[in-house]
């Protein structure tokens, strides 16, 4: 007879333990919109926990139900996730950047039973009319906004977060102890547009949080309960949920939030002021900072900065780290496997190299047919670890194609060196990584091909002056048209998602075809760079 298995609730083994061993220990400081700084020790944090856990159970949300959180990086954030872990429920944070038709299209597919919305995201609340499921919306204010005026949502309670919290305050009895879960038990879903283009719930079990915590974690970082973490990538990311709360919270350490839009000045403040020893953040925004003539010594606190959302070009590598004196450690993860699997090592990172495989996963690069190639020659990455996802939501063709026993198909191009080091060739399909977000070319085209006068687009990737890969949109007008690029540019705004637009829209006679007439995008491609490379401005199309 198999053994039963072992309790674990991995809100109580990230906040709990440590709240009962060092209660009066630094867990959170919190940047407010306005400057204000909150610090909560881990027993004050542990007792927040609870106390939104309790008003869970209030709201009547039961176990394996799911609880949309478009919220920004605060402490009930934080704790709204943790308090879904408590209860057995299973919290999904998605990103600050959705439109309404975005998160009504995320609440439709999960059968959300409660969504909290961060005050400043209020106006995504029209998406979540007519939901079925949807029975509670709750929306978080601070000091630092002021008074905040609930919307209106047919048939769907609408709180604040002080109500919603004074519900709950006579049941912190029935969530003294956390749901008996286990390691293998749902814990919280990642929506990824991934290698499809359409979003979908990649789910992750309460064992998947302990584990990157003890692979990446400590066999990388070397984490420990000194450290302070500042994670520019946002908590919604696979990459930001582990920064800014796995990583410290797995040994008593520190975290720092910003709520705030992330930007150079605001860093230099936040290294200043708070005196982080590790920092994560992706390409796009090293290259910011690069650019922005931060002092040399901005970084001096830090013991390691650390990137992935896509790769890192080498010159940006040199010239950051030579600008800074700080180590860079690359490297690759995603929503599927929850953090990074391969990366850069203190003390023998390769500039151009994402580096070595991280302890406790596997990694392997194979043809189109499914055999290993040898070292030095370019094929499909594939990775297997215990932090791996356990398939999508209600998506049972795209799992079985991605997820094939124990391992998990990247999507990307990948060659290994003959020392095991791994270097990135790019997207194995057609998608676009910009600022380390995915981007569907199919829903940027079908916004374009919407107006009346673009006869044809194709959307494609092209390297900025960084190396760095952004959309660009190629466009053949239809005759007689008069709109110009500004328009263009306008009328995606008005359809689109910021990190889905064109940073440039480039106008065409003619796209390359094939013989069959199937548009050339590796052709179209190599005449954007051409023509951005002779007339680039260097200044993205406004946003």
């Amino acid at each position: 007879m198999a053994a039963v298995p072992e309790l674990f609730n991995a809100a109580e083994w990230l906040v709990t333990r440590h709240a009962r061993a060092t209660p009066d220990r630094r867990a959170v400081v919190a940047i407010d919109r306005d400057g204000s700084v909150r610090t909560l020790t881990y027993g004050e944090f542990d007792d927040a926990v609870a106390g939104v856990a309790a008003a869970l159970v209030a709201s009547g949300v039961r176990p394996e139900e799911r609880l949309l959180l478009c919220m920004g990086d605060t402490p009930e954030l934080l704790a709204a996730f943790l308090a879904g872990l408590r209860i057995g429920a299973v919290p999904v944070p998605v990103s600050t950047m959705l439109t309404p038709v975005d998160i009504a299209a995320i609440a439709t597919d999960s059968r959300a039973r409660l969504v909290v919305l961060s005050a400043e995201f209020t106006g995504l609340a029209a998406g979540l009319a007519g939901q079925r499921d949807l029975a509670d919306v709750v929306v978080m204010g601070t000091a630092a906004d002021g008074a905040v005026e609930l919307p209106r949502v047919d048939d769907v309670r609408v709180r604040s977060w002080a109500g919603f919290l004074a519900d709950g305050a006579g049941l912190r009895e029935r969530t003294a102890q956390p749901y008996p879960t286990v390691a293998d038990s749902p814990a919280f879903w990642l929506y990824t547009s991934g290698t499809t283009g359409t979003p979908k719930g990649a789910m992750h079990r309460h064992g998947s949080l302990r584990d990157t915590a003890v692979t990446y974690a400590r066999d990388v970082l070397a984490v420990g309960p000194d450290d302070v973490t500042f994670s520019v990538a946002k908590f919604f990311f696979a990459y930001g949920l582990g920064n800014t709360m796995t990583f410290p919270f797995s040994v008593g350490a520190t975290t720092v939030l910003d709520r705030s839009r992330p930007s150079p000045a605001g860093t230099l403040q936040v290294l200043r002021e708070h005196r982080p020893t590790l920092f994560f953040a992706g390409p796009t925004f090293y290259a910011a900072l690069v650019g922005a003539g931060l002092p040399a010594d901005a970084f001096a606190p830090v013991r390691a900065c650390v990137s992935a959302g896509e790769a890192f070009p080498a010159p940006l590598f040199e010239r950051f780290t030579s600008t800074f004196a700080v180590e860079m450690l690359d490297g690759i993860g995603s929503t599927e496997m929850l953090h990074i699997f391969i990366s850069g090592r203190p003390g023998r990172t390769r500039a151009g190299s994402t580096g070595e495989v991280v302890a406790g996963y596997d990694a392997k690069i194979l043809d189109d047919d499914g055999a290993p190639v040898p070292d030095g020659t370019p094929g499909n990455l594939w990775v297997r670890g215990s932090s791996a996802a356990t398939g999508y939501w209600q998506r049972m063709d795209v799992t079985r194609r991605v997820f094939q026993g124990d391992w998990v198909r990247t999507g990307d191009t990948y060659v290994r060196s003959a020392d095991g080091y791994f270097s990135s060739l790019g997207r194995t399909d057609d998608i676009i990584k910009a600022g380390g977000i995915w981007v569907s070319p199919t829903e940027v085209e079908e916004r374009l091909r919407a107006h009346p006068e673009v006869h044809q687009v194709v959307v494609v990737s092209v390297p900025d002056e960084a190396g760095l890969d952004k959309p660009v949109a190629c466009v053949v007008l239809a005759d007689g048209a008069a709109v110009t690029t500004d328009g263009l540019v306008a009328f995606c705004r008005d359809g689109l998602a910021a990190f889905k637009r064109p940073r440039n829209i480039l106008v065409f006679d003619e796209l390359p075809t094939t013989a069959t007439g199937k548009l050339q995008r590796f052709r179209i491609r190599e005449l954007a760079v051409e023509r951005l490379g002779s007339a680039r401005s260097d200044a993205p199309v406004p946003a």
